[in-house]
């Protein structure tokens, strides 16, 4: 029995693979999983039956309208936030007397006093931050509150720097609304709440002491995610997805704005020629040019940093080719 395409898509929404699921019933009449085990869905098929990983070993799946079951609460993951990180140390002279001026360090020179940071931002933290962080003092109770469950600021070395992190436990995804407002409030405890205090605390670094600064009045200074900080620097004008026909099959593929590879699309029929209009069809709705695709097309294969990934490149030259990816 086939199930409504708007129904299997709603299904496959609510329940994306990886969601952990309660079993309270099962009415398979040979060998039904016990009642109150848990698993892992892998995947919801076409008819809509929600094939499992059972914690058992098992891989019977469930039936909607058949099968009882209770899906949990997503859990949280990690989401780390950066920010350029600065000291001033100040150092014993000669005499073994500390010297008035101060020397500014910054996340190169930083690098050798890892240790000594992190176990100063640990020290740091109150009583009351012990469940969840800087998240304990938010008072929005709003959907930033809800979903951000803990916010803490440990350290990390990435590209020859040392981070000042705010390392996020968040519940589902943050919309862009919510991701600016949780950095706000980070920005604000960072500069003058939490981070004030913190940049107070002097770290012992053997021949003198130094304090670090999770925020400094540079224009240099901002938060960002780990995409924004270290992930590929696309190119101005990439639309967020397009169309496009995969040489090798035929089938109409989306190719999303950052991502590698491609993804399957319903739209896609098993006549090439049908597919190369489609996507030009779906393309020109999107307001996506010949331009923009084809850089859509060389990034996703190549990586978005390549000079193909730019769509100026090709309005330069005012000769695109088009015709669809060329993918192994």
């Amino acid at each position: 029995m086939s199930i409504p395409k708007e129904w299997l898509e709603f299904l496959r929404e609510q329940y994306p693979p990886g969601s952990r699921i309660k079993l309270r019933e099962m009415k398979d009449p040979y060998a039904p999983v016990p009642p109150g085990t848990m698993g892992t869905l892998d995947h919801i098929d076409d008819m809509g039956t929600f094939h499992m990983k059972w914690d058992n070993g098992r891989t019977l799946g469930l039936i909607i309208g058949e099968d009882s079951f209770s899906v949990l609460p997503p859990e949280a993951t990690t989401m780390k936030l950066y920010m350029p990180l600065t000291a001033d140390a100040y150092y014993y002279n000669e005499y073994g007397d500390m010297e008035d001026e101060s020397y500014p360090l910054d996340g190169r020179e930083l690098r050798a006093y890892e240790g000594a940071i992190l176990k100063a931002l640990i020290n740091n933290r109150m009583p009351e931050e012990s469940e969840s962080g800087i998240m304990h003092w938010y008072d929005g109770n709003d959907s930033v509150e809800a979903k951000v469950k803990s916010v803490v600021f440990p350290v990390e070395e990435r590209e020859g720097k040392l981070w000042g992190v705010a390392e996020c436990r968040v519940v589902g995804t943050l919309t862009p609304e919510e991701m600016s407002t949780l950095k706000e409030y980070i920005t604000g405890q960072a500069s003058d709440g939490w981070g004030e205090g913190f940049e107070q605390r002097e770290i012992d670094i053997g021949d003198g002491d130094m304090y670090v600064h999770l925020w400094n009045f540079s224009d240099d200074w901002d938060i960002r995610t780990e995409e924004e900080c270290f992930g590929p620097k696309l190119a101005e004008g990439l639309p967020e997805l397009c169309y496009s026909v995969h040489e090798s099959t035929g089938e109409l593929i989306v190719i999303k704005r950052g991502e590698c590879g491609y993804h399957q699309t319903d739209y896609s029929t098993d006549d090439k020629e049908r597919n190369v209009e489609l996507a030009d069809h779906l393309n020109e709705k999107l307001g996506v040019d010949m331009w923009q695709r084809q850089a859509m097309e060389v990034g996703s294969i190549c990586g978005w940093d390549v000079p193909g990934a730019d769509p100026a490149k090709y309005q330069e030259q005012e000769s695109p080719q088009m015709g669809g990816m060329t993918l192994g």
